[in-house]
């Protein structure tokens, strides 16, 4: 069998389970961002232009079209060369105030199949720095060239008129033979060595006229780099959003394999089908359409439903439990212990994990809401307080004694007044003190000895109060000799010194170990099951209430702790499914 059950995965889920899990979105988007800030810093986004260059081959007539196979008149390979030389990059640099490497990592130069073109292209911060710098090298690698043959030209020339030299004075030599030659033979020789130079110089000349003539034009700028022209680069704001947006998408994707790998409680039906146990109740979480008060609400309603479960046969102790530290009973806790003590229960909650401040807390927050207190002092007419629901006591007839509703009992004093003395006796309430209150009267006897006003304390467990005078003061009975005004007496219930009064009932908080063993209705706080296995323990001879923490809990960790409970013996009562967690 599967670990975890099968469900179909809706739309909602689709989108709940990013919104859950937003941490792994946030990271997801923030280290996309850094990269991409990264990216701008080791390579920042660039404007580039671009310039294109007519290479000229170097011929004597400079009208005379190259004809077919012009790429191999000029070799563009050597051609590319000369442009991206140290000689062409240090004058862009010097021209531009940059570094030489910065410019041979800008420049780029291509050279098209089967054409004379050289394209320059150069990248850089701004359009208007592209533009220039493009142009600039463009230039420069077409003064690099011409100066290249003109020196090549010139070194030529200066040759051929070495030679030239030396030809002319090797003629003016032989003719000077010719001058001096003294017989036929030798006259001829020297004059057809004169000519033999004659002509060779005259070669040289016309060779050097050729040279001289050769127009050394390296070429054409036929497309210069223009603002209109250029390729700037995406804004650096692109790159970050872009990064943004792309590290979102990835930790979205990561959420849902997170979630393949790590299933948690979704829903009531989820949590039921892999609890098998019954719901007690929901607690929503708290958002735009839910406040706080709604949420407090919700706890007190699930309070009541489980001390409904509870009142018919309460199996003491009711342990709380969960299965980690992220689900919280403590809230649940307080909030039970609540609503059974406003039905009229004795609560214990036991807490052996460090947790009883936190209990306290959320009891007294919890108990606000809660009237107490049942107890309210007679009238100023001498009457009995009005009862619950608004019913006040009806007078007694004959002097005898007459119970009122809410336990009020009303009966006569040695006087034989009727109202000579109220006794306040609530139902199911220990009658261990007694408050004697004066009545207050319209008139006073003149005649009548002066009285004195009544002790406010009473006597401890007696239900008597302290004589004022030398007289014995009953309950319901004037103090002996006293003729005073008539008093009632009202019990007051004695509480622990560690106990909180929630409407009818009372809640103390302590260790678990202290728990008394009859009497009062315990609740165990129980640490997470997981790690302490008291809890469980401790449910085989009470009630356990299981703690599900919506987009919390896990669903191998709900299926392990209601099998513990059920292996070891317990049943529990159901699970409350709460909203707080967070995926």
């Amino acid at each position: 069998m599967s670990d975890q059950p099968a469900r179909t995965v809706t739309l909602t889920d689709l989108l709940r389970i990013p919104r859950l899990r937003w941490l792994t979105v946030v990271a997801g988007a923030a280290t996309g961002l850094l990269l991409a800030i990264g990216y701008l810093v080791v390579a920042p986004p660039a404007a580039s232009a671009t310039a294109v260059v007519a290479v000229r081959p170097v011929v004597t007539d400079a009208f005379t079209y190259p004809g077919a196979g012009a790429d191999r008149s000029v070799n563009m390979n050597v051609e590319s060369g000369i442009a991206a030389s140290t000689e062409v990059l240090s004058r862009i640099a010097e021209a531009r105030s940059t570094d030489v490497v910065e410019v041979r990592r800008a420049l780029q130069i291509e050279v098209p199949t089967g054409g004379q073109i050289l394209r320059f292209t150069y990248s850089t911060g701004t359009v208007d720095a592209a533009v220039d710098t493009v142009n600039l090298a463009a230039t420069t690698y077409l003064q690099v060239r011409q100066e290249m043959y003109e020196r090549q030209r010139t070194d030529m020339l200066a040759s051929y008129d070495e030679s030239i030299v030396k030809v002319a004075e090797q003629q003016d030599a032989a003719q000077s033979r010719i001058a001096d030659a003294n017989s036929a033979p030798a006259a001829d020789a020297a004059l057809a060595e004169f000519g033999s130079l004659s002509n060779q110089l005259a070669e040289l000349n016309a060779a050097r006229t050729e040279i001289a003539a050769i127009d050394v034009t390296p070429g054409w700028i036929t497309q210069s780099a223009q603002q209109q022209l250029s390729t700037d680069g995406p804004p650096g704001i692109l790159y970050p959003l872009a990064g943004l947006l792309v590290g979102a998408v990835i930790g979205v994707l990561l959420t849902y394999l997170r979630e393949s790998v790590d299933r948690r409680i979704r829903s009531e039906a989820e949590a039921s089908e892999v609890a098998g146990l019954p719901l007690l109740g929901t607690v929503r979480r708290r958002g735009l359409r839910v406040d706080a008060r709604t949420v407090d609400a919700d706890v007190r309603y699930v309070g009541m439903a489980i001390a409904e479960q509870l009142r018919q046969a309460v199996r003491t102790p009711v342990v709380v439990i969960s299965s980690r530290n992220r689900e919280d009973t403590t809230p649940m806790t307080a909030s039970l212990a609540v609503a059974l003590a406003a039905d009229g229960r004795d609560v214990y909650i036991g807490d052996d994990s460090h947790r009883v401040t936190a209990l306290r807390d959320a009891l007294l927050a919890d108990r606000r809401r809660v009237p107490s207190g049942p107890f309210v002092p007679a009238q100023p007419d001498g009457t009995a307080p009005t009862q619950p629901g608004g019913a006040a006591p009806t007078q007694p007839d004959g002097g005898k004694a007459t119970t009122q509703p809410g336990g009020v009992e009303q009966r006569p004093g040695d006087s034989g007044d009727p109202e000579s003395t109220l006794i306040f006796s609530l139902p199911n309430v220990d009658q261990d003190r007694t408050v004697i209150l004066p009545r207050v009267t319209d008139t006073v006897d003149d005649s009548a000895a002066p009285t004195r006003r009544p002790s406010p304390r009473p006597t401890p467990g007696t239900g008597q109060s302290r004589p004022s005078g030398g007289g014995r003061s009953a309950a319901g009975d004037r103090p002996a000799g006293d003729d005073g005004p008539v008093v009632a007496t009202i019990p007051v219930r004695t509480l622990p010194a560690d106990a909180l009064t929630v409407g009818a009932g009372m809640v103390r908080i302590g260790l678990y170990a202290q728990a008394p063993r009859d009497g009062e209705i315990v609740l165990f706080n129980a640490p997470p099951a997981e790690s302490d296995e008291r809890g469980v323990r401790e449910a085989r001879t009470g009630t356990a209430i299981v703690v599900v923490e919506r987009d919390r809990t896990r669903l191998a960790d709900l299926r392990r702790l209601t099998d513990r409970l059920r292996a070891a013996g317990a049943e529990p009562l159901g699970f409350v499914l709460t909203g707080s967690g967070r995926g």
